[in-house]
Formats: C-alpha cells, structure tokens, sequence
C-alpha cells in the first residue's frame, strides 16, 4: 500500500521552505512587488534555487540535480501556495524541467543542468490553459529559426529560455536575442504574469521531434502538482479565517462561535482534506507510476481546483470588510486561486479526461 503520508526529510524540507518564505516572503513585500513592473522576485529566486537546490528537485543527479522526486517538490509547492511567492518554480522547475526529461540528447541535458543550478529559468511556451492531452499552438520552423505568435505563457517575460513547439518539434529558443518579443499581459493573477510570445527569424536549438510526448508530460507533472499549489492556498485560507473569527467579536462574543460559521468552516476543513489526499496521490504517483499518473493528476485536479477557489472565497468574505481590502493579504490568494482554477485545465476538462480514463463517459 502507498504511503502517502509527508516522510521525516519532507517535512524538514518543509520547514526549511517555510522559514525562508517567512524572512524573504511576506503578504506586504508580495503586495508591494505586484505593483511593480518587475513581479517575479529574484532574490527570493536565487535562494530557493540556488541556496536551497529547490530548482533541481527532478533532475537527476547525473545532470547536475537533485535526484529527488514529485513528493518533494509537491512539499515546496505547498509552502510557495501558502505564501502565493511570485516565483517561477511551477514553470520552471516542474513544467519545463518535466517537458525536458522527455527529450534525448545533449541539448536538452545541458538545459537540463543550467535549469538545476537555478542560474536559468525556462518556460514551456505553450498556453497556460491548455490541459494535458488538449491540442496547442505551434509556431512555423524555417532553416533553422522559428515565425509566429504564442499567447497565454505564464512566467514567459522572466524566463531566460523559451521551449517552443514548431512543426512537430520542441525547440528551445533564447529570449535575450534579436527576433524574440515578449509583451507582457495584464492577468488576474499578478504573481504568476502571462505573456504573448512573437518570434520573427529567432535562431533555435532542437531538442526532440516528438512534441507532443514532451508537452504533454509537462503539462500532465504542471497539473498533478498544481494540486500540491492549490491545498496551500486552501489551508493558508482555513487556517488564517478560523484565527480571525476566533478574535473577532460580535454581541460581545466571537463571531466562530456562532453555528452557522462553525458549519461553514468544518465543511471547508473536510474539503482541505480531502484536497491533500488528492494532492499526495498525484505526487506520489507521478514519482513513482503507479496507479496510472494521467488519472492522479486529473483526479486532483478536478477536485482541487474548486476547493481552492471556495477557500478563498470563504476567506474573504468571512474576513468581513478588511478582507475586502487591498492590504488585506486574502485577495492574493483569491486571484491566485481563481487562475489556478484554468492553469493546465479547468476542473470540467478534467472530470472529462478522468471519465475517459476509467470508462465511464458522459451519456
């Protein structure tokens, strides 16, 4: 039987992650960099990558990672969702590292071990809503460069390479050179900024023929541990409203102790987790492949994703009017939350692909 319970090394790499994100990742220096033109935090960056080794959880040793598996990095997501840390570690170190795995050759090695020392940061330049499996753009391959336009790339204007699917194959194209633009977008989610990517003669290195295989493992690790993302915020939310009514007063009595909120809040702890369930049955098998990790990552998503948004929601509104504020830390999560809920398929695309997994499609 699978162990899905956090081992004694994942939860002292948790406590390492939480206490980095507790100096370096406050709600306030969070909210204060979301007004910027410069979302993703690089310092922040550099020590979980760099200091910590986080950036090559799943690049093997050989490569200049570190060998470890999904659990671990589902660990780090969990603490990166509590904090909403504007960082590319979904992007980079899961999906593209994910997308990289899947080709041979000394290319895609090498990117392989730049991405583990966390001196580069990739992103999969295919659209943040397209779920595993879905069709996605491709752009134009011509003697050697690539044409065309991609949109919806999360984490594209701070990724210092682009891995880009063209005429069957996966590419991977530098963003600093003469040919490449990247415009950011105005998104929901300000901590995780999309982008529209356009290529005009951009010189590219080939990394497989087989984009489709490689695409759709990264998006299929993206979406299992997404979860992992979803659970934190949810149990940030949970854990940061029961405080809250716990002090609020109102008739001269917390307002947790009136019924109705007790049954809103115990609903909602039954949905967190349940949601960890999911989570850790995701990571643990896309670490090891049991028990079909295309149906694990469906699963969890189809039932993370709305227990996110709910907790969220929750939060807020139980926060009464300082939720509503700005400085209030809550609206993060929400919109967090709300763009995860599309991030690598919506829970209904899911609940799809998860009815076709076990043979039980709609009538």
């Amino acid at each position: 039987m699978t162990d899905l319970l956090y081992s004694e090394e994942e939860e002292a790499l948790r406590s390492a992650v939480r206490d980095l994100l507790t100096d370096r990742c406050d709600a306030a220096s969070v909210l204060a960099r979301a007004e910027t033109a410069t979302p993703h935090d690089r310092e922040l960056w550099k020590a979980l990558a760099e200091g910590m080794g986080l950036a090559g959880l799943l690049v093997p040793e050989e490569l200049g990672g570190e060998g470890a598996t999904h659990r671990e990095a589902a660990v780090v997501l969990e603490e990166l969702g509590r904090a909403v840390a504007p960082v590319p570690y979904l992007t980079s170190a899961v999906v593209a590292t994910e997308a990289l795995l899947a080709c041979d050759g000394s290319e895609a090695a090498a990117l392989l071990g730049a991405l583990a020392s966390g001196r580069t940061v990739a992103a999969l330049a295919v659209g943040l809503a397209t779920a595993p499996g879905a069709p996605f753009k491709d752009v134009r391959h011509e003697d050697g460069a690539l044409h065309g336009e991609l949109t919806g790339i999360a984490d594209a204007a701070g990724a210092d390479v682009l891995l880009v699917p063209a005429g069957g194959g996966l590419y991977a194209v530098d963003t600093g050179q003469d040919g490449v633009t990247v415009t950011p977008r105005t998104s929901l989610d300000l901590t995780r900024p999309l982008a529209t990517v356009s290529l005009d003669g951009a010189r590219a290195r080939a990394l497989t023929q087989d984009a489709r295989h490689a695409v759709a493992q990264g998006l299929r690790a993206g979406a299992g541990l997404l979860a992992s993302e979803q659970l934190g915020i949810a149990e940030w939310c949970l854990t940061e409203t029961v405080r809250y009514v716990k002090e609020r007063h109102q008739f001269n009595r917390p307002v947790g102790s009136f019924q109705a909120l007790k049954h809103r809040l115990a609903q909602l702890w039954l949905e967190v987790v349940n949601t960890r369930a999911a989570a850790r049955h995701a990571a643990d098998a896309l670490a090891t492949g049991g028990d079909e990790p295309n149906l694990a990552a469906a699963l969890a998503q189809a039932y993370a994703a709305p227990v996110a948004v709910r907790a969220a929601e929750e939060a807020l509104q139980l926060h009464g009017g300082i939720g509503m504020t700005w400085e209030h830390p809550v609206h993060l999560c929400l919109k967090r939350a709300k763009a995860d809920s599309i991030a690598y398929g919506t829970a209904g695309a899911h609940r799809e692909a998860l009815a076709g997994l076990v043979a039980l499609p709609a009538p």
